[in-house]
């Protein structure tokens, strides 16, 4: 028989349930984009931030018909650039990629990948995966090492926390 406190702790369960941000999207394609503003003083990729389920297939599209863009992992075997992406994960780099070029990248281990476009890195075009959650096995927190990275890449990375409350986060062009 169910009673007013069943009724209510079901019920409650589940609007907590409802109301719960959804923190990490589910394994598949996600599809970012390289972009930049229509004089080009402008750069970046959409989303900048963005959480995954492991697993997921990432793609880059350039979407800024001025610019060649890459897409390229914090790794010391890449350029001898800082570690920024879990310990053996696989790095990536695209090479530059022409307007309407793709690149994909499939990524398995929980934790955070710090990435950035080769060209542009000075302009602050950096990116910020978030492969799972805190908690999950293996999970790797992002670097607080600033190594080398220039300070408008380091100020342009959005947080881990803020990447997980709203699962992406994107930059807006510039009027």
């Amino acid at each position: 028989m169910w009673t007013r406190r069943h009724l209510l702790a079901r019920g409650g369960g589940g609007l907590a349930a409802l109301a719960a941000p959804r923190l990490v999207r589910a394994a598949g394609t996600e599809v970012l984009g390289m972009r930049g503003s229509a004089r080009g003083e402008r750069v970046w990729f959409a989303p900048q931030g963005l959480a995954v389920a492991p697993g997921t297939t990432l793609r880059w599209t350039n979407r800024d018909p001025g610019n060649s863009h890459t897409t390229t992992a914090y790794h010391p075997d890449l350029y001898g650039r800082p570690l920024r992406i879990p310990e053996g994960a696989t790095p990536w780099d695209s090479g530059l990629l022409l307007p309407d070029e793709s690149f994909e990248v499939t990524l398995e281990r929980p934790g955070v990948y710090d990435y950035y476009c080769q060209p542009h890195e000075m302009a602050g075009m950096v990116g910020r995966i978030v492969v799972g959650q805190p908690g999950d096995p293996g999970w790797e927190e992002a670097s607080a090492d600033p190594g080398d990275l220039p300070d408008m890449a380091l100020m342009a990375f959005p947080t881990v926390e803020a990447i997980l409350a709203a699962g992406r986060i994107d930059e807006e062009e510039p009027t």
